[in-house]
């Protein structure tokens, strides 16, 4: 065998032989700085979904699965292809007022982002101010608050968590409106950019609107939380429909082990960004090399390494690019209703996010990785056990491990009962969202040495005896052991 397991106890303790040693070592920065300063180029327009950038990183992800010797995964040789539709804005007869007199905002159409499914027509509708800095105002919150109402939020990172807790409380409501300020362009899109839905998603259609400008800041800030005695008014014309074919890239590498050869590990990263905005400063070009180009390398980089071994792994393992996170995890969702392996046969999925840069806010973090949900199900032993043979210390990031665990396409697995988390060097870095997110300030030796991290953890998932389990007593894990649960009865 091409790997020995001196005792079955958790966490499990590895030797390596010399050719899987061989296999990692094949893991190297300039191929990982050959693929993404093309995926990361300006040349792929900042891969927007729907885009002819998206399209070209499409391509090339495929022709790297080729050159692999994967199998293809898809309905179209490498390619799951979806159907989703855009929204394109329609500005005839726009308005938005809120406030009076000299209280007021008035927008126009270069201040927003239109979100919206149909037209929207209120007048003098109520306006509460959902302050998500006050945390009192959110231990308060209930659905019926928001029924009905305008709902003025401002999103900044510092309240990023905040702003999930916030969330789950407006799916639950009826809001006459969401109108959601951004002065830093953090939720992506621009004025003119179209909105991609995916029709069968229940609650794709939804209302909400986001304010560019510094003056809608203003405003926001002088208002108190809470219901505010402010008024909206809101006048938009029903959006243009027209329908795109998004695609997941899809490889698999067919496991050795008759007996388990038909179940799976999914190594999983997005291939997505946020496109370009000319209007901006600079070239307007948002190319996404960290979020995520150093996630689709790694997959591609992690499924060279792995090919090339004589002793494949017992389990198959299944490396997948998706398409549309930043447009709400759509090529994760759309892949868990379409699986092209069956859930109850996928045994665990790792996600890679944002594993090139080094320079976190938190401090430089080498020779580190941390996961979402660590303590959630015992993937985590074997991210550790692979850690420990190749060099990487993998830690618990006690402020962000849970706080991110739906922040990424993991999430959408998670909720299928798949045991699934995501990798990361830097959960908040320079030039998150920004233009400055360039190829060049990728720690590549490093990003390296995270991916023979990832190769090992995934050939030991895929060559266990046992599946990796959610952890049943920890009440943050309930909800998706129970799935678990119902799927493997």
């Amino acid at each position: 065998m091409a790997l020995c397991i001196l005792e079955e106890a958790a966490p499990p303790k590895f030797v390596l032989t010399p050719e899987i040693q061989a296999g990692l070592d094949g893991i190297g920065a300039n191929s990982l700085r050959g693929d993404l300063s093309f995926i990361a180029s300006d040349a792929l327009e900042g891969r927007d979904t729907p885009s002819r950038g998206l399209d070209l990183a499409a391509e090339y992800i495929a022709a790297q699965f080729r050159r692999a010797g994967l199998e293809p995964g898809g309905d179209d040789g490498y390619f799951q292809t979806a159907r989703m539709a855009v929204l394109d804005p329609n500005f005839d007869g726009f308005e938005l007022t809120l406030g009076s007199g000299e209280h007021r905002l008035s927008a126009t159409p270069k201040d927003v982002v239109l979100n919206l499914s149909g037209p929207l027509d209120l007048r003098d509708a109520p306006v509460f101010k959902l302050d998500l800095s006050d945390s009192g105002l959110l231990e308060r919150l209930t659905p019926s608050q928001l029924n009905g109402e305008v709902v003025l939020i401002e999103f900044k990172r510092s309240v990023m968590r905040n702003y999930r807790t916030a969330a789950g409380v407006l799916r639950a409501s009826r809001p006459a409106a969401t109108l959601v300020i951004d002065q830093t362009g953090a939720t992506g899109g621009s004025p003119e950019a179209g909105r991609l839905i995916d029709p069968e998603r229940p609650g794709a259609r939804t209302a909400e609107i986001t304010l560019l400008s510094d003056a809608a800041a203003k405003f926001f800030a002088s208002l108190k939380a809470g219901a505010t005695g402010s008024t909206a008014t809101i006048h938009v014309a029903a959006p243009k429909e027209k329908v795109v074919t998004p695609r997941n890239v899809i490889g698999i590498l067919r496991g050795s082990d008759p007996a388990l050869e038909d179940t799976c590990v999914l190594l999983t990263a997005h291939y997505d960004h946020l496109g370009e905005r000319p209007e901006e400063s600079g070239e307007g070009i948002y190319n996404g090399a960290n979020d995520d180009g150093s996630g689709t390398v790694s997959v591609l980089e992690v499924a060279r390494a792995l090919s090339r071994l004589k002793q494949r792994p017992r389990r198959s393992i299944v490396f997948m690019t998706f398409f549309g996170e930043e447009k709400g995890l759509l090529g994760s969702r759309y892949y868990v209703r379409h699986p092209v392996w069956p859930l109850e046969k996928t045994i665990a999925e790792l996600n890679l996010e944002q594993v090139g840069r080094t320079d976190s806010t938190e401090g430089p973090q080498i020779s580190n990785a941390t996961m979402t949900g660590f303590d959630f199900s015992n993937v985590a032993e074997y991210l550790r056990s692979a850690g420990e043979l190749t060099g990487i210390r993998i830690y618990k990031n006690s402020r962000e491990s849970d706080l991110y665990f739906n922040a990424s396409d993991n999430y959408s697995f998670a909720e299928a009962g798949v045991p699934a988390h995501t990798l990361t060097v830097a959960f908040n870095y320079p030039d998150y969202h920004a233009m400055g997110d360039k190829w060049q300030k990728i720690d590549f030796d490093n990003m390296a040495k995270v991916d023979r991290a990832v190769a090992l953890t995934v050939y030991l998932l895929a060559s266990s005896d046992q599946p990796p389990r959610w952890n049943e007593s920890d009440p943050k894990a309930a909800a998706y052991f129970k799935v678990w649960k119902q799927r493997h009865p």
